[in-house]
């Protein structure tokens, strides 16, 4: 937890003036009881008026005095907290952001967005807390046990007892409840991770009549959460009862006590208020640190989670150099790949040369890896044997920004962000004007029905542009691609849900609205990339055919058989 401390640097002089006003707060509570044992000697006792409306007048300014700063140091600490909370959310978002797909796989989708939530939330509340309590709790124990010396010495054994009995009973409590929170965030991860499952998956579920399974799982989850959380409550809810029968019965000890020294003379009325006052005092600053260690086990364990998703190291990082010119060669060679954990390679030994104005295709069955091999390309993933290069260069060399900016990628699920039709094409180049966004639509096959909407390019998109069909949500998503002009495009399955015309129409577009790019596709259907200068065909993720579409026909039995399998036998030799 100390390390998510650095970041309330930014906020040293608010750290600085919260602690001077929390430090007078303590001080003018300590002063009050004195003012309190004045006003019962020197002005009950005695009868003295004046006297008493002179040290009331001091113990009303001083009261007044402690509501300004308690007013004053609230406000700031939570400031400081809702912005320490704000900058590490900010800082979680920019680190997952930089991570590869291999990061997003390890920590998972949902536990990273309860800690960006949840977690962070814990950790800023025990933030103010440790603002309003770290600096008043040892002034107001200290200080109320200095003062109360000051009263009576031998009532202050009461004090040296019960202080030690609070410190070990907190111990103990806090020492068992810290596993327990951090089983909770993990219970919680899980919770959101069904709950993400059930609203993404929503139409597959009710087609297949799945709710009753899935509300049995989303029970299942929600109620190891529930149990976790009664187990603390029950632990957390001895603390306070256990306080509050020491507190009340050290003041029940000293009042006993302290009336036989008044009946014996050792002491007066005023000091025995004075001191049941600073026992208070010292008892009730416990009590605020008892709280604050009920929430520091949870924060602690959120506290561990956020350093984690802060200190993994993506394993795909920025190199040394800028790719400053478009690209006019993209060289595989002898690419390997093995994901993370896993016992053998998916790809072995791919190696070819895409040139400028080439389109690369690439084929075979589901599992085969063509998806990996393509992912490779914009570095979601590293290779683990071999090189990529560009002109030469390793793609590990460049930056990941100069490097994904050369690109247009489609990905094989079409994905939209809610706004507007604009909007998403503009996710490809800021500055696209509208002319350049009809045209790209033009390109992709999507104008006529953008064209059709209503409020046409203003028209809107909803969350994963559910609004749309499937064929447009892909037109939409290679639009978007073709609005940036990049000098490579690589299109991972993008034409899986248009027809046939469509496909054909887009690809003749493609041919003639982008010939000097380098054009990479991933394909399930054979007319796809029946025209590309070179297929490759993939099975266990070794290339096991490569060359043009003739040339497969005539030396590649496994293209022959998927080709067979789609076209006749006129339209295969066509």
């Amino acid at each position: 937890m100390l390390k998510l401390f650095r970041n309330l640097k930014p906020y040293a002089a608010f750290l600085i003036l919260t602690l001077a006003l929390l430090s007078g707060q303590a001080l003018l509570d300590l002063y009050l009881p004195t003012l309190n044992k004045d006003i019962i000697n020197n002005g009950i006792w005695t009868g003295d008026t004046a006297y008493i409306w002179r040290v009331g007048g001091w113990m009303l300014a001083a009261a007044l005095g402690v509501v300004a700063l308690t007013v004053g140091s609230s406000y700031l600490s939570s400031r400081i907290a809702m912005g320490f909370g704000r900058d590490v959310r900010t800082k979680v978002f920019a680190q997952v952001q930089s991570f590869s797909q291999q990061e997003i796989d390890r920590f998972g989708a949902p536990s990273l967005i309860t800690r960006t939530t949840n977690d962070v939330q814990q950790v800023q509340m025990a933030v103010m807390m440790i603002l309003r309590m770290m600096i008043t709790a040892p002034i107001m124990a200290v200080g109320g046990t200095i003062m109360a010396l000051r009263q009576d010495g031998p009532l202050s054994v009461s004090i040296a007892v019960i202080l030690p009995i609070m410190g070990v009973i907190v111990g103990i409590i806090a020492s068992r409840a810290m596993p327990l929170f951090k089983s909770m965030q993990k219970k919680l991860d899980r919770v959101s991770l069904v709950m993400r499952e059930k609203l993404s998956g929503v139409r597959v579920i009710r087609a297949f009549l799945r709710n009753d399974y899935e509300a049995e799982r989303f029970d299942e989850a929600n109620r190891g959460h529930a149990d976790v959380s009664l187990k603390v409550g029950k632990l957390m809810s001895w603390m306070m009862p256990i306080m509050t029968i020491l507190l009340q019965g050290s003041v029940a000890a000293v009042l006993w006590f302290g009336g036989h020294r008044i009946a014996e003379g050792g002491m007066d009325m005023g000091k025995l208020t004075a001191f049941i006052s600073y026992l208070m005092q010292i008892l009730f600053s416990v009590m605020m640190a008892t709280m604050m260690f009920i929430m520091l086990p949870r924060a602690s364990a959120s506290a561990e989670r956020i350093n984690a998703v802060l200190d993994a190291e993506p394993t795909v990082s920025d190199g040394p150099d800028t790719l400053d010119s478009p690209p006019r060669e993209v060289k595989f060679e002898h690419v390997g790949f093995r994901y993370p954990g896993a016992e053998e390679n998916v790809l072995y030994d791919v190696s070819f040369t895409a040139r400028r104005g080439q389109t690369v295709a690439f084929i075979g069955s589901t599992g085969s890896g063509k998806s990996t091999l393509i992912n490779l390309l914009p570095r979601f993933y590293d290779v683990t044997e071999g090189s990529i290069t560009l002109d030469g260069r390793d793609i590990r060399n460049f930056t990941l920004h100069s490097l994904r900016a050369r690109m247009g990628f489609i990905p094989q699920k079409a994905f939209l962000f809610s706004g507007t039709v604009a909007s998403n094409l503009r996710y490809g180049r800021e500055e696209a004007t509208e002319a350049e966004m009809w045209r790209a639509l033009e390109i992709a096959q999507g104008k006529d029905f953008v064209f059709d909407m209503p409020e046409k390019l203003d028209a809107p998109i909803s969350q994963s542009g559910t609004n749309v069909s499937g064929g447009q949500r892909q037109r939409l998503a290679i639009a978007r691609a073709l609005v940036a002009e990049p000098p490579i495009y690589v299109f991972d399955d993008s034409f899986s849900a248009l027809d046939f015309k469509t496909d054909a129409l887009l690809r003749q577009a493609l041919k003639r609205e982008v010939s000097d790019a380098i054009v990479f596709i991933v394909a399930q259907r054979v007319p796809t990339i029946m025209q590309a200068d070179l297929i490759l065909v993939l099975d266990e993720g070794k290339v096991v055919g490569k060359g043009t579409h003739k040339e497969l026909l005539e030396t590649c039995e496994v293209y022959r058989d998927i080709a067979l399998s789609q076209l006749s036998e006129e339209e295969v030799s066509a």
